[in-house]
């Protein structure tokens, strides 16, 4: 996933938010519904999330150091989690204690047309929001469903601003809905039971993103696909003759570790397997660019042993998420 993608669709949400965030404490001011204000608190901490995945990018572009010798790469996936965690406590929980007290003391909905009226402005810009975070998307999802997609992402930034514009949209319709019945009844309690709904909902969607940013957190391997390209460009059948194992790992979204033992010509010269291990990682990083930082490790692979179950050629591996 490539960051300029990923900074174009959180730029977008980021003003589409700030806009709805204003628009929507104004109506609350004149209206008193607690929809509104929920929507405004929730648009207002997907503002302070977009924030955070770009200061996440920024810090994640910082040089290695000898403290931290492989970079900065996972800080974007520290900052995603911050992500989840600021959904879950600003916008769910604020918006079910909300909801609670409205329901608890119901009262009607004043000037009416203040949050109709923002609630349709809201879901133009957010529409347009999502639309742009589908179009970046689609540029890198290839043929993964929606699903595939967000589970498999190491890039976290398009995940969480799909899932973060999808609830906007949903929540801007139960807000719409707890108003419409709140007016069509006259009975306020309709309000507080859409402020519920969103709560609920933001709720579950931070679950979702902190499970997702954990496991990155936690360090992935390489795609499937990958780790295919990887093996297949390791062994040149002449001094690398066999793959013995390998363990990738992601340092960040755009940075791959790669480790691996490999099989070498007994026959060969020190000279010759350390120009073979050059040209193997030299075909690595042709075939996957983001595996930037490479061990190999040459062996001799011991047919006997192997299947006797004690060459590590047998150790569980493989591409995880």
């Amino acid at each position: 996933m490539s960051a300029s993608g990923g900074t174009k669709a959180i730029v977008a949400a980021l003003a589409a938010n700030l806009a709805i965030a204003v628009a929507k404490f104004v109506a609350f001011l004149f209206s008193g519904s607690s929809s509104m204000l929920a929507e405004s608190v929730h648009s207002l901490a997907d503002s302070g999330n977009q924030g955070l995945l770009l200061l996440g990018g920024k810090k994640a572009k910082r040089e290695a150091t000898p403290q931290h010798p492989f970079g900065y790469g996972r800080e974007r996936y520290i900052y995603a989690f911050l992500v989840s965690i600021v959904l879950f406590s600003v916008g769910g929980m604020f918006a079910i204690y909300e909801g609670y007290e409205k329901i608890k003391h119901p009262h009607a909905i004043e000037a009416w047309y203040w949050p109709v009226g923002v609630l349709v402005f809201a879901i133009i810009a957010e529409t347009f929001s999502f639309r742009t975070a589908i179009k970046e998307s689609n540029a890198v999802r290839g043929t993964q469903s929606w699903k595939e997609f967000v589970r498999r992402a190491k890039a976290p930034e398009l995940p969480v601003v799909l899932l973060e514009d999808l609830g906007a949209l949903v929540g801007l319709f139960l807000a719409l809905g707890g108003v419409g019945l709140a007016l069509l009844t006259g009975d306020g309690i309709w309000d507080g039971i859409g402020t519920l709904c969103i709560g609920v909902l933001l709720i579950l969607i931070a679950i979702v993103l902190a499970a997702e940013t954990k496991s990155l957190l936690l360090g992935e391997s390489a795609g499937i696909e990958d780790v295919r390209k990887i093996e297949a460009a390791v062994v040149d059948g002449e001094t690398v003759t066999r793959l013995i194992h390998m363990r990738t790992l992601h340092l960040g979204p755009e940075e791959l570790l790669v480790a691996a033992k490999i099989a070498v010509r007994t026959d060969e010269t020190a000279a010759q397997i350390a120009a073979a291990i050059n040209a193997a990682e030299e075909r690595i990083r042709t075939a996957v660019p983001i595996a930037r930082v490479i061990y190999l490790e040459p062996d001799v692979y011991d047919e006997s042993a192997a299947a006797a179950g004690v060459n590590p050629a047998k150790a569980p591996g493989g591409p995880g998420h």
